[in-house]
């Protein structure tokens, strides 16, 4: 593919719908915001509604005042950074147009999702204590339950439906899920969900290498997990830039972009860390 054949605008829809298609952590957040992204440091405002009140209502009788409705707005700071650059030599190009930069365009939203999603699951540092369920020698034998004790948490915060509800896990942990011999029952219309296991309880159960992992002072290794509804993370992004351009000393075409984004958790009452090590 020449450079003079090079539409930036197409290939960032390409690379957005590649990065879609990759996408875990940030495809489980809320994603719709205010503000346009143009540089890091830019903020997104997130606009939230109070509570409604409920009365009880007598025939023929006035009804009070309408309540006036709060409203809140929350800052998404924008405060992530990351490019990307690569070229193909005017032979290889030669030989694989396009079929060689579509290729190249797809690793490259392999390596970004894997990094903004690496970047969703550092935020398991602002779960709250008490929305925590803890064990240190999880097993195939009790960790459905141990599921099933975050999801009890997001109930007892006045989340109802579970199918709103998403419970992210590392591949060891998947793998004491898988051997519980559980049904975990699927929907066709969601089996091309990138990562997707299955349900336990209504949830969706996904598996990611970019969940954390910390050892703890005692040698012990926890496993961050989520169960989360898709509201309590906000995240916002933009390809800012994305160019094609000829290396001043090389006979080959190259593109650089660059990927802003930015995570809050919004709700953190929506949101559970499963901090589990294996037995």
């Amino acid at each position: 593919m020449a450079i003079s054949n090079f539409i930036p605008t197409i290939w960032s829809e390409n690379l957005y719908t590649e990065l879609n298609k990759k996408y875990i952590g940030v495809a489980n957040c809320n994603r719709e915001f205010e503000g346009e992204i143009r540089q890091k440091g830019d903020r997104v405002n997130i606009c939230g509604v109070g509570s409604v009140s409920v009365f009880d209502y007598t025939k023929d009788t006035d009804m009070t005042t309408p309540q006036v409705l709060s409203d809140s707005i929350k800052t998404l700071l924008i405060n992530q950074a990351k490019g990307f650059n690569f070229q193909i030599d005017d032979i290889d190009s030669a030989q694989a147009t396009p079929k060689l930069m579509n290729a190249a365009m797809k690793v490259a939203a392999n390596a970004l999702a894997n990094t903004a999603d690496s970047y969703i699951y550092s935020l398991y540092t602002e779960a709250l204590s008490t929305n925590t369920v803890t064990n240190d020698a999880v097993t195939a034998s009790n960790i459905v339950s141990e599921i099933i004790k975050a999801r009890t948490k997001l109930y007892s915060n006045n989340v109802t439906d579970s199918n709103d509800i998403v419970v992210e896990v590392t591949p060891e942990i998947a793998e004491l899920i898988l051997n519980a011999k559980i049904d975990l029952s699927t929907e066709n219309s969601s089996a091309l969900e990138s990562g997707l296991l299955g349900r336990i309880g209504g949830c969706k159960i996904y598996v990611t290498s970019n969940i954390k992992t910390v050892m703890n002072e005692d040698d012990i290794l926890y496993h961050k997990c989520f169960v989360r509804t898709k509201r309590a993370i906000a995240y916002a992004e933009q390809l800012s830039e994305i160019c094609a351009y000829r290396p001043e000393k090389r006979f080959a075409d190259a593109v650089k972009g660059l990927h802003l984004y930015g995570a809050k958790v919004v709700y953190p009452s929506e949101l559970v860390l499963l901090d589990v090590a294996l037995q």
